[in-house]
């Protein structure tokens, strides 16, 4: 819809409108949902807040699909290339090229379809479009994004232990926080459309169909419970398609919502069918099928920690996701901190010494930022580098006996906030090749990468390692280091340091992959 600035009436077509942006910036997002396929365009100037231009949205039955049959059924596929079709025939209106899409994104249930991958190419082949499929640390991105707003809207949030529960098509996310930074981050396979095709053979109505949400749900709200056992959670926060569609009939804008009252509304939508949900909410009748299952789940929530009111955000869920689309494709630096301190707390429930994991990561940066010319890796291999140091000796928790090896379990069976499955497997690649052998074609998990993918973790590897000598003794005897390449050679200058002994022995065994990646002889330099 056009912003009133843009759209008085009698003014210009919309093309024209456009047009007359010179010095704006369109930003273009498109999302392939679990229930709906939703695009939005946004004049993006400066740092002020982007102005939404047009936000179109309709239904399509992905997640019901997936849940059921296991796959997305070819009705639906061409349902949603029509959709998309249909989207980029407004964006020819608007003056928009429909290779212009900045971002173009799929559900991360999208991934549990056997035939995803045919469907991706249909939407390519018949659209033009190169959808991404949002992995678990986009999502999480997404959803931190989304709370940091709630932290700007609610300061008491900023002061008070509080939850932030997103209960997704297929998952729920669990951020603890705590005086306005993450402390803890859980995630679950328990979502509103998984529950409500799991209980479709059951033909339960009304009390017993809260009854068999619940029971499904049991096992997952144990968990939950178990995992914030040790916690007095003050606040809960609630966050989903469904639910927030929804709010405006059960809660006023940005204000509190008793439990009493989310009670009530459960209770009394439970005996409901399916037209009267879809007239009652104003849902279509793919969103309403999943409404009951995500109320009776969030309600199970704040009855488990034992809370008299949760709160909803008053903001459109769907256009708010595809602005956070716009804007998170590159972490933020508050992003990025917390990632870092979900890396530490990974680190700590290990045991690993931090002085030494932030004392190694320091060093990397050092050598990633002095070889920038070298390596090409950007920013967020950087940050990935400076996780991997800090975690890269969780495995010494099981044993000292080859604790590269068991860092990489330890990494690999846990979550880092922020970071999707692809970033923890690489990072659990560069704590597995901190020491002894380097990566062999044969390797697990290694050995499934790209060429490219494979090059990446040797480069990082190769710079942690040398960073790993060079702190040896864990007692950070080098302070500091100063960086110069001459020809063949990587000169490192020691500050601190009058005898580099110990230092070269651990270069002997831990520089040969550096040497091999870059062809680099490295030459230590005492500056005591």
């Amino acid at each position: 819809m056009l912003p009133q600035a843009l759209g008085e009436e009698g003014g210009p077509a919309p093309g024209d409108q456009v047009s007359k942006l010179k010095t704006a910036m369109l930003k273009t997002a498109m999302h392939i949902g679990a229930s709906s396929v939703s695009m939005l365009v946004c004049e993006c100037e400066g740092s002020g807040a982007p102005v939404v231009i047009e936000f179109l949205e309709q239904p399509a039955p992905l997640a019901r699909d997936i849940f059921r049959h296991g796959k997305v059924t070819a009705a639906t596929t061409e349902r949603i290339v029509a959709i998309i079709l249909g989207f980029q025939e407004t964006l020819r209106e608007l003056g928009i090229g429909t290779r212009q899409t900045t971002r173009s994104v799929a559900t991360n249930i999208l991934g549990e379809a056997e035939n995803h991958e045919v469907f991706l190419n249909r939407v390519r082949v018949a659209c033009g479009l190169e959808m991404e499929t949002l992995d678990d640390g986009e999502m999480t991105r997404l959803i931190y994004l989304k709370t940091r707003r709630r932290l700007d809207d609610m300061p008491a949030m900023r002061q008070r232990t509080t939850l932030v529960v997103h209960v997704g098509p297929g998952n729920t996310r669990a951020l603890l926080f705590n005086k306005g930074s993450i402390s803890r981050y859980t995630s679950y396979r328990l979502g509103a459309h998984r529950t409500r095709v799991a209980l479709e053979g059951g033909h339960a109505e009304g009390a017993a169909m809260l009854r068999l949400i619940r029971e499904h749900a049991s096992g997952n709200l144990t968990q939950m419970a178990f995992d914030y056992r040790d916690v007095k959670i003050q606040e809960l926060v609630i966050l989903g398609y469904e639910l927030q569609l929804a709010a405006p009939f059960f809660s006023k804008a940005g204000s509190e919502c008793q439990v009493k009252t989310l009670r009530e509304i459960v209770t009394s939508s439970a005996d409901l069918d399916e037209n009267q949900m879809v007239r009652r909410f104003q849902l279509d009748y793919h969103t309403a099928d999943a409404l009951l299952p995500a109320l009776e789940i969030n309600l199970a929530i704040a009855e488990l920690f034992g809370l008299k009111h949760v709160r909803v955000p008053a903001s459109p869920y769907e256009q708010g996701l595809l602005q956070d689309l716009l804007v998170s494709h590159e972490l933020t630096r508050s992003l990025e901190e917390e990632v870092v301190r979900s890396a530490k707390i990974l680190a700590a429930r290990y045991q690993s010494d931090p002085k030494h994991g932030e004392h190694v990561a320091a060093m990397c940066a050092e050598l990633f930022d002095a070889m920038a010319d070298v390596h090409r890796l950007d920013a967020h291999d950087a940050l990935l580098l400076r996780v991997a140091a800090i975690v890269h000796e969780c495995g010494t928790f099981i044993s000292p006996r080859a604790h590269h090896k068991h860092s990489q379990y330890i990494i690999l069976n846990s979550e880092i906030f922020g970071l999707g499955h692809a970033d923890v497997t690489i990072i659990g690649l560069l704590a597995r090749y901190h020491r002894h052998s380097g990566p062999k074609p044969d390797h697990p998990d290694y050995s499934e990468l790209t060429t490219g993918e494979r090059l990446r973790v040797c480069k990082l590897a190769s710079l942690l390692r040398v960073a790993d000598a060079l702190e040896r003794t864990h007692d950070r005897r080098v302070r500091a280091i100063r960086v110069e390449r001459q020809g063949h050679q990587l000169h490192i200058r020691l500050k601190g340091v009058a005898d580099a002994a110990v230092e070269r022995l651990a270069m002997r065994s831990k520089g040969d992959l550096f040497e091999s990646v870059f062809g680099l002889e490295i030459i230590l330099h005492e500056e005591a």
